[in-house]
């Protein structure tokens, strides 16, 4: 009679054990929340299966309990002890240190190859039975169960992950998109004046910036510029300084007004976190004038009757200071054809695999070589020559390239 009693429960309780797997499979199936799985992992273990304590450990950035029942108040703020982490394999707890090793028995590790994703601590509410504890009774079965519960929620933590990934593509491609609408996509090319410009995001959106403004028939207004640091926040005070400019424009064509606005607004929107460099230019073919003034940019190549320059006159960055100090607008009158390439640091910063910077003489150099070219093959030469330059290493920051060339208009 004992005997037929005895395999009769152990009948149920393999039923109930098979009934358990076959309900969490269920729920991990319906794509049930990680709240839900955890209650019932607590109820197949504690009132299924008598196992009297449990603490749960999960990794997510840091180890942190997702589920514990069956443990007095000292309890309420439970801390991982990194002493768990020399575990690999079931073992009692062995070490002396801090709450847990009082209150458990059983430590079960979870792991995914080498990575550990859970720790569970087991126990028996009555420590004084003799008898074999549920915890151990049950040992392979509870591991089991483990193994499936913990399993489960990282792949839905790594879904959830997957999902917000893909959501901060799309949104970082809509942003590349908009930021593209930000640059011009038509520029003059005509037998006296041709315009081309290139740019190469270190991210898929960042903070170069150029400009090409049609002002009248003979007036142009242009700018390269560049905000300090990389990725949305400098896309963002980018598109924000273009709006500013298109809308000065229409009340003013003053090189030096524009620069004091747009440097008031750096101020307005990044409070002294970011600053900005910009290159701006006004270009007049009927009195054939260049005047610019450069606020801490990179200086322009101007490549003129057979000779390079760079023009470094104007002002310090902006964002730094409301007032600016001492602005110099400086005026170039040319009498004959030129070209003037205007680039960001992302270009000259640029490193070969002896650690070496790509320099303005190199540039002068691809410049003198293709001077009768258009402007849009001199950017391709330029970055051509770029890649080249820096073998596998990558471009440390976004490339923007912005080339005017002035034809011989008859002098």
């Amino acid at each position: 009679m004992e005997d037929h009693t005895k395999i009769w429960q152990q009948k149920h309780v393999q039923d109930l054990k098979l009934n358990a797997l076959l309900e969490v499979t269920k729920a991990i199936n319906t794509n049930a929340a990680t709240s839900t799985l955890l209650d019932l992992y607590q109820d197949i273990l504690e009132n299924r299966l008598g196992v009297g304590k449990l603490v749960l450990f999960s990794y997510d950035t840091e180890w942190t309990c997702i589920l514990k029942y069956g443990i007095g108040k000292e309890f309420n703020h439970i801390e991982f002890e990194p002493e768990l982490l020399n575990i690999t394999e079931i073992e009692t707890i062995a070490f002396s240190n801090g709450e847990l090793s009082k209150s458990f028995e059983i430590v079960v590790p979870v792991y995914h190859k080498q990575t550990a994703l859970a720790y569970v601590l087991l126990g028996d509410v009555n420590q004084e039975k003799l008898e074999l504890s549920a915890a151990i009774k049950h040992l392979p079965f509870v591991q089991t169960l483990t193994n499936i519960i913990v399993v489960a929620i990282e792949n839905k933590k790594l879904f959830k992950e997957n999902i917000q990934r893909a959501q901060i593509k799309k949104e970082l491609e809509l942003a590349q998109n908009m930021q593209k609408l930000l640059f011009p996509h038509e520029f003059p090319d005509t037998e006296f004046l041709q315009v081309a410009a290139r740019y190469l995001p270190h991210q898929q959106v960042g903070g170069d910036y150029y400009d090409f403004i049609k002002l009248n028939n003979h007036e142009f207004i242009f700018c390269i510029a560049d905000v300090s640091g990389k990725g949305v926040a400098a896309a963002l005070l980018m598109s924000n300084i273009q709006a500013t400019l298109h809308s000065l424009i229409n009340y003013t064509h003053n090189l030096k007004d524009l620069i004091i606005e747009i440097n008031k607004r750096v101020i307005t929107n990044a409070k002294h976190e970011k600053f900005l460099s910009i290159f701006l230019g006004k270009l007049n073919t009927k009195s054939q004038q260049l005047t610019y003034i450069n606020a801490g940019h990179n200086p322009p190549i101007l490549f003129y009757e057979n000779k390079f320059s760079e023009l470094t006159k104007g002002c310090t960055l902006l964002g730094i200071a409301e007032q600016l100090p001492a602005m110099n607008v400086e005026i170039f009158n040319y009498a004959s054809e030129f070209t003037l390439v205007c680039y960001t640091d992302g270009l000259t910063d640029t490193l070969n695999s002896l650690d070496e910077s790509l320099s303005v003489e190199h540039l002068e150099n691809i410049i003198q070589k293709n001077n009768k070219a258009k402007p849009d093959f001199l950017n391709q030469a330029l970055l051509f020559f770029a890649e080249e330059f820096k073998g596998e290493h990558p471009f440390p920051d976004d490339i923007a390239l912005l080339t005017i060339k002035v034809n011989d208009l008859g002098f």
